[in-house]
């Protein structure tokens, strides 16, 4: 399933969620355009085994890796998903605060990536896990909503209402599922996807979103 739009206009323009997504595609420029691709990556991606506690320093990729991507597929994606339910969370808790919220969940769902898998020297990248904690936010403020959503039945793609709460709670439910088979195998990179920071980003979203509407009720 992938969405196109959701039945609800937030009515407000969404800086915040914009300035993100053109920061994003940014980031993905100068990645496509260095002249040593692998020194940018391993500079500013989470390398877990690069985490030292004594140094501050190694925490910066914390922040970093969620500006990062690993081709055009990968990027479109999550700015998509940004673009369709990023708005009406940011309208819901006012764009400063969307702002922290959502640097708060990439966080929150890279520590919780490391958590479990500290000793790797894999890089993680992507605004996946930040935009999993929108995802969150959106089904925890807006499950009502109905999304215009992309299902391909046999060869003819067709495009049909499905309520927020199904298909958000269903995405979580395929990461938190492909999450307990990532760490119950030998192989932590499980098909190079960071699925537990995905589930963790969108918990994250879905039970810390309600504290940053305390000025609107």
């Amino acid at each position: 399933m992938f969405p196109i739009r959701d039945s609800k206009n937030s009515n407000q323009f969404p800086f915040v969620n914009l300035v993100i997504i053109i920061v994003n595609i940014y980031v993905f420029y100068l990645e496509l355009t260095t002249s040593n691709i692998e020194l940018f990556i391993n500079r500013y991606a989470l390398i877990p085994a690069n985490i030292n506690v004594a140094d501050l320093n190694t925490f910066a990729p914390f922040v970093t890796s969620m500006f990062l991507h690993g081709g055009f597929l990968h990027i479109l994606s999550n700015m998509w998903f940004l673009w369709v339910f990023g708005d009406n969370v940011e309208a819901k808790i006012g764009h400063v605060k969307y702002l922290i919220f959502y640097l708060s969940c990439g966080i929150a769902a890279s520590a919780i990536q490391y958590f479990f898998i500290s000793p790797s020297g894999l890089p993680m990248l992507g605004a996946s896990g930040a935009i999993a904690g929108i995802l969150g936010a959106y089904l925890k403020f807006f499950p009502g909503n109905k999304v215009d959503t992309l299902i391909p039945v046999f060869i003819l793609p067709l495009i049909v209402p499905v309520p927020a709460a199904f298909m958000l709670f269903y995405w979580f439910l395929i990461q938190a599922f492909a999450s307990f088979t990532s760490i119950t195998t030998t192989s932590m990179a499980f098909d190079g996807i960071a699925y537990i920071a995905h589930a963790g980003g969108f918990l994250t979203g879905f039970i810390f979103a309600k504290y940053f509407v305390w000025q609107r009720g």
